[in-house]
C-alpha cells in the first residue's frame, strides 16, 4: 500500500492565503482609486448577461469563504449585481419571538460593541471616534448620547439586506458623503476614524417606548451604492439629493426588509433605552438576521 503524503494545496486554498491575507487586502485596496474601482465596479455588476454572471459568480466563490447561494429565493441570476441583492427563501431566516428582544439586522461578523462614553465611540481597541464625527448631527448625538453600539460587518458572501431589528417608525434617512475606505479588521485597526471617513446612510428609527434606534449602512471600496426603501431612493457616489430625507414615519415590523447593500459592508446599530446586549455576544462571531441582538431590561 502506497503511504499517503501531504495533500497538495488547491488552487483554491493558494488564493485564499494570498488574496484574501487582511494585511495583503488593506495594501491592494487602499492604494488604488477607490472611488473610481467603486464606481467601475457598480457598472460592471450591473451588465445583464446570465453567461457574464455565471462565470464573475465562479470566480467571486474562489474568493468568498462560503457563498451559500442555495439559501437564496432564485437559482439563477441575469447579473452580477442580481446575485449581490439577492433575497432568500421564505423561511431561511426565522424571526426571534421573543418581544423582549431587538434582533439583528443583518447577517454579520460582530465587531466592536458597548456603551458609548458620553459622545465616544470605539471602531477598535484605541481608535476613538466621536458621535459628532460620525452623524454630523448634534439632534442625533443627543439622542444616543451614553447608549449602545455594536458594528456589523458584512462580508462580501453574505447576504445583503438588512432588516428592522423591532416594530418601529422610520422617520429619515441621513446622507453623509464620503470616501470608500475598505473596512475591514486590519483598516479600522490603521486608519483613525475610519467610519467617520466613508459615506454612509443614516436610517432614524422610532420606538414605541419612546427609545432611540439608528442604523448606520457604511459604504466600503467597491460598496458606494445603498438602498433605503421608506427613502424610495439609492444613496450611492453620484447621489446630489439633499442630506436628510423625510420618511413619514413609515412604519416597519420586526423583521421587515428595509434596504440593502450592493455588496457586502458594516451596519453601525446605536440603541438608547433600556436595552442591554444579549447573552452570548462576543466580537467574532457570526450573527444572522432575526437572532437576538439586545434585550430589553426587566
Amino acid at each position: 500500500m502506497k503511504a499517503e503524503g501531504p495533500e497538495l494545496p488547491t488552487l483554491r486554498s493558494i488564493l485564499w492565503r494570498i488574496f484574501l491575507n487582511e494585511d495583503v487586502n488593506f495594501l491592494v485596496t487602499n492604494r488604488i482609486p477607490r472611488r473610481l474601482a467603486t464606481l467601475a465596479m457598480g457598472r460592471f455588476a450591473r451588465v445583464e448577461s446570465p453567461t457574464l454572471a455565471r462565470l464573475s459568480i465562479a470566480v467571486w466563490s474562489l474568493f468568498a469563504d462560503d457563498l451559500r447561494l442555495e439559501e437564496a429565493k432564485e437559482s439563477t441570476f441575469p447579473s452580477l449585481h442580481a446575485c449581490f441583492v439577492r433575497e432568500l427563501r421564505e423561511g431561511a431566516r426565522p424571526i426571534d419571538r421573543d418581544t423582549g428582544v431587538l434582533v439583528s439586522p443583518c447577517d454579520a461578523v460582530v465587531g466592536a460593541f458597548g456603551r458609548v462614553e458620553g459622545t465616544r465611540v470605539f471602531q477598535a481597541k484605541g481608535f476613538p471616534y466621536t458621535l459628532s464625527d460620525f452623524f454630523g448631527d448634534e439632534d442625533l448625538v443627543e439622542r444616543h448620547r451614553d447608549g449602545l453600539y455594536v458594528t456589523l460587518r458584512l462580508k462580501s458572501n453574505m447576504y445583503h439586506r438588512f432588516h428592522a431589528p423591532d416594530d418601529a417608525f422610520v422617520e429619515s434617512v441621513r446622507y453623509v458623503s464620503g470616501d470608500t475606505w475598505n473596512v475591514n479588521p486590519v483598516a479600522l485597526a490603521r486608519v483613525e476614524k475610519l467610519f467617520c471617513k466613508n459615506e454612509r446612510a443614516i436610517v432614524e428609527l422610532r420606538l414605541g417606548e419612546g427609545s432611540s434606534l439608528s442604523l448606520a449602512a457604511v459604504a466600503s471600496i467597491l460598496v458606494g451604492s445603498v438602498r433605503v426603501h421608506a427613502a424610495r431612493r439609492t444613496f450611492d457616489l453620484r447621489y446630489r439629493g439633499p442630506h436628510r430625507v423625510d420618511c413619514g414615519g413609515v412604519h416597519v415590523r420586526r423583521g421587515q426588509e428595509l434596504g440593502y447593500f450592493e455588496s457586502g459592508s458594516t451596519i453601525v446599530l446605536f440603541a438608547r433605552g433600556p436595552f442591554e446586549f444579549a447573552r452570548g455576544l462576543r466580537t467574532g462571531a457570526t450573527i444572522r438576521v432575526g437572532e437576538a441582538l439586545l434585550r430589553r431590561r426587566s
